[in-house]
């Protein structure tokens, strides 16, 4: 009976929902295959440089990079986690909240705030100098930061947070009885940690890590300025300096095909598992108390990875800030900071509405179509940017070429470029990223509201898209916000799509600070630095709230 309910459900569902999830998932998956086809039926005349030189020096620095990165902020996040979690010390409860704002620092702010520091000219080596009475660089050693070492350490120290937060959620749902059973067989705290939960939060800990690595292969500002070769500065190279489309976009598949390879391996980490709970009820994680000199040393670990991601570059930030306000002010940062305002904030309503739309989809007309294809539009948060923009460059620019050529033939004139090389196409670029971040919390929020009110809303007469628009939007206001503002922070961050895509003369605040970066003049781009920063701070508290308040020991 219940299965013939909800095949006369699916039946009586209009079929323009499915069509409306068809187009979105299309246009998702245009780019993909417009990247696909390029790459495979089109000759590169570079190609054989490329295989021969560029690409097996690019191939290793990425998976060195990818693995050093990964190694670190496992170890990082993981371990942070499990004392704020576990243990009681000074300093705990703020640490817990300061742990989680290197997320608001993009990474090329990062490699330019500790390039600017490490330099032969920055603080730190003429500090040395100066106290060590050397003439010159030769007299000492100094690690070089334009390296992959350096770029290695510095991504790591902005993106441990991403294990952090998985990590966390983790730990405060296990079992509390898990851990208790464990330290009645033998196990020492740190026996039940190794034997019991690590292993339990191994799902969370390969998604976070996959995260990160996907940021990583995302980087463009950061190993670019630090003299990293990887498969996103290769491409970026390719396309823009020597002027060959075609083998950029060879580039940019093996830089999908990597994409995809980190989550076939984090889902193959994951065993495909479930781990749940065997019991509704729950009791509070009793925390163990690290007392005297031990307390404080837990306490300025866990505080070394938030020194290193946030408080060392906003100190050189608002060092230069305060030194070079009027030069920043006079260098266009805010034309910049408008045109970001207005860019992310169209970005971000476009992308709530198609999470809107996909969500209340797979709610009202799920069928074997529209979930899998809901899944599908989730995806492109996975796409390195450069490689996204070359996909949206290419459907766009036929569809110009193709107008421009009926158009002469028809009256004559020429219609230029309509959508390449505009907003349009580096808005459709950022919401196909960040839709998988609107349509999460989307989900999630339509997810908390009862099946009851739908079916008493259609029992009044509404249909579905009145019951959305009457009954569930309301509803939906607080997630609606906070997709927007999670879609916002992450379009006025994003460098690689806005770089390759914008249209000329068009600064955003991360394209001016790159832009000043690159010319030397850190000190003038500081001030764009910071507002960037100050944005997306709201968003990861909000976010480091939700982890945490999510405790399963909570008392119920």
């Amino acid at each position: 009976m219940a299965r013939f309910s909800k095949w006369r459900a699916c039946r009586q569902s209009s079929p323009l929902w499915t069509c409306a999830v068809a187009a979105v998932v299309l246009v998702m998956l245009l780019p993909v295959a417009s990247l696909v086809y390029l790459a495979l039926g089109t000759a590169s005349e570079s190609w054989p440089h490329l295989l021969a030189h560029v690409l097996p020096v690019t191939v290793w620095q990425t998976l060195v990079l990818v693995t050093g990165v990964g190694i670190l902020t496992l170890v990082a996040g993981t371990a942070t986690a499990w004392l704020i979690t576990m243990y009681r010390f000074p300093g705990r409860g703020l640490l817990d909240r300061l742990l989680v704002l290197p997320l608001a620092m993009p990474t090329y702010i990062v490699a330019y705030c500790y390039a600017d520091l490490m330099s032969y000219a920055g603080p730190v080596q003429g500090f040395i100098r100066k106290n060590g009475d050397f003439a010159s660089a030769r007299d000492y050693w100094f690690p070089d930061i334009h390296s992959t070492g350096g770029a290695t350490l510095v991504m790591a120290s902005v993106l441990y947070p991403y294990v952090y937060l998985t990590a966390r959620a983790s730990f405060v749902q296990q079992s509390v009885c898990a851990l208790e059973v464990a330290r009645t067989l033998g196990q020492s705290s740190m026996g039940a940690f190794w034997r019991v939960a690590l292993p339990l939060a191994r799902p969370a800990l390969a998604a976070g890590v996959a995260l990160v690595i996907m940021e990583t292969l995302n980087d463009l500002g950061a190993v670019q300025y630090l003299g990293v070769q990887t498969l996103s500065s290769s491409i970026y190279t390719t396309w823009l300096q020597r002027s060959d489309l075609a083998g950029a976009a060879q580039l940019a598949t093996l830089a999908l095909a990597a994409v995809v390879l980190v989550i076939v391996l984090e889902r193959r980490a994951r065993g495909f598992g479930r781990f749940h709970h065997t019991t509704g009820r729950f009791r509070s994680i009793p925390f163990q108390d690290i007392e005297g000199w031990k307390g404080y040393v837990a306490g300025g670990l866990c505080a070394l990875p938030f020194i290193a991601g946030f408080v060392i570059p906003v100190l050189v930030l608002l060092r230069h800030a305060a030194v070079h306000a009027g030069h920043s002010m006079s260098s266009g940062v805010v034309h910049a900071a408008v045109n970001s305002l207005m860019l992310s904030a169209a970005v971000a309503t476009a992308a709530v509405c198609v999470a809107v739309l996909l969500a209340y989809a797979a709610r009202v007309a799920s069928n074997g179509f529209i979930r899998p294809a809901v899944q599908v539009a989730g995806l492109g948060y996975a796409v390195p940017g450069t490689v996204l923009a070359i996909g949206v460059l290419i459907p766009f620019a036929a569809f110009d070429n193709w107008i421009d050529g009926w158009a002469r033939d028809a009256i004559g004139s020429s219609t230029g470029l309509l959508l390449s090389g505009t907003l349009v196409a580096l808005s459709v670029a950022l919401v196909i990223r960040f839709l998988a971040v609107a349509l999460g919390t989307v989900t999630a929020g339509l997810e908390r509201v009862s099946p009851n009110l739908d079916a008493a809303a259609r029992a009044l007469g509404e249909t579905a898209l009145s019951a959305m628009v009457r009954v569930h939007l309301p509803l939906l206001l607080p997630a609606l916000g906070a997709a927007a503002l999670l879609v916002f922070v992450d379009a006025m961050k994003e460098l690689p799509a806005t770089l390759l895509l914008r249209p000329f003369n068009y600064e955003t605040l991360a394209t001016h600070v790159y832009s000043l970066a690159a010319l030397e003049q850190f000190e003038t781009a500081a001030l764009g630095a910071i507002l960037i920063v100050a944005a997306g701070l709201v968003p990861v508290l909000l976010l480091h709230k939700a982890v945490a308040g999510g405790r399963a020991g909570s008392a119920r």
